[in-house]
């Protein structure tokens, strides 16, 4: 039984999916995985023993070069003959389902993990609510990865409800509670990273691990952060710039470059010695599909403040592990970086139950098998 993976990045295909592809290869599935050329494709085959395919995709809307790269998947499905194709990110979904329909793919399975048609306006807005029809009318099934996103879809009549499944209690992924874990962290390496950085024994440090970009609320968080007036706290930003898709303010950048309590440390591979070093994770993010950051720094004992959108307040309980805020409210954020700084007991509370809602939750082998599942009735129904 053949599947194809696709996203649009090499990056989704080896980060958000880890593992996934040599647990469905040991269960029974060749695997190949497809997406753009990039060194992270190569480390996906190596990494987890699958045939890979590079395909030319752009992350924006691309006319001539999206058409290009149809007519290649359509190509690539007529020779490989699956009997699913399984996309994740937007463009891959509208290019992977429709050349995977014309070439007579069976299985025709798109996860919907987030979508920035939420945050547009305008034409832009139109002509992104119309992909996202042209993707799930050519789709046999549509895997939102949260609750919010399957009541959003319907909401929108994007298809139907029949079409429409989350798997598990969410998430494309899962966590790997075993990876993700303070006690598997070194001592001294986290003694030396504190160090390098500069951070106190005394300083209580707020994490954001994501994008530098506008729809993930940096802006409004580098604001209230600014705005703290405490002492011995600091803001560590875990991830890269994108100034060409969604540049911050100047403002904000430049609040970034001068502010003493702001630590920007790029894109790390490995965000677990970030985690351990922090106290909690800030995350206002504008959209989101199920945020695998979320996960990860409760699964490392960090409370969360989060925005009130899809995902993250199915992940965050409130007042449980972590708490809710209003979207672009750097008021809210504020108020809430305050609590967790002044009210110690509030705190630890939603401190002792972040990893135990991770694990009972969104543990990674549940959410494999999950899919499995899936995969396996979808076959079996198709040869009746």
């Amino acid at each position: 039984m053949k599947l194809l993976r696709i996203t649009t990045i090499p990056l989704s295909l080896k980060v958000l999916l880890k593992g996934q592809h040599i647990f469905m290869l040991s269960n029974g599935f060749e695997v190949v995985g497809v997406s753009s050329p990039g060194e992270e494709l190569q480390e996906v085959s190596k990494e987890e023993d699958i045939r890979i395919v590079s395909l030319e995709m752009t992350r924006t809307i691309t006319p001539f070069q999206d058409l290009k790269s149809l007519w290649n998947f359509y190509k690539l499905c007529k020779n490989e003959k699956p009997s699913i194709v399984h996309s994740h990110t937007p463009k891959a979904g509208i290019v992977a389902m429709l050349g995977a329909k014309l070439a007579g793919v069976p299985i025709r399975i798109h996860t919907v993990a987030g979508m920035p048609l939420m945050e547009a306006k305008g034409i832009k807005r139109k002509i992104l609510d119309f992909v996202e029809k042209l993707t799930y009318s050519a789709a046999t099934r549509v895997y939102p990865n949260s609750k919010g996103l399957y009541d959003f879809i319907l909401q929108y009549s994007f298809t139907s409800r029949e079409k429409l499944k989350v798997i598990g209690n969410g998430s494309s992924n899962g966590i790997d509670t075993s990876i993700f874990s303070v006690e598997n962290m070194d001592l001294n390496t986290l003694t030396a990273l504190k160090s390098n950085l500069e951070i106190d024994e005394k300083d209580f440090v707020f994490i954001f691990v994501g994008r530098l970009v506008g729809d993930k609320g940096i802006n409004e968080l580098v604001e209230a952060f600014s705005r703290l007036e405490r002492s011995h706290v600091k803001l560590l930003l875990v991830g890269p710039l994108e100034s060409d898709l969604d540049p911050l303010a100047d403002t904000t950048q430049r609040e970034i470059e001068t502010n003493p309590n702001i630590i920007s440390v790029g894109f790390q591979k490995d965000v677990r010695p970030y985690f351990a070093i922090s106290n909690a994770l800030v995350f206002p993010s504008y959209r989101e599909g199920f945020p695998n950051v979320v996960m990860q720094a409760g699964a490392m004992e960090l409370p969360a403040i989060v925005s009130d959108i899809n995902g993250c307040n199915e992940i965050i309980i409130e007042g449980v592990n972590g708490t809710i805020i209003p979207v672009k409210d750097p008021q809210a954020i504020r108020i809430a970086l305050l609590r967790f700084l002044d009210d110690k007991q509030y705190y630890n509370m939603l401190k002792v139950n972040s990893r135990r809602m991770i694990a009972d939750r969104y543990e990674q082998s549940v959410v494999w098998n999950a899919l499995l599942e899936e995969y396996k009735e979808l076959l079996a129904n198709y040869k009746r």
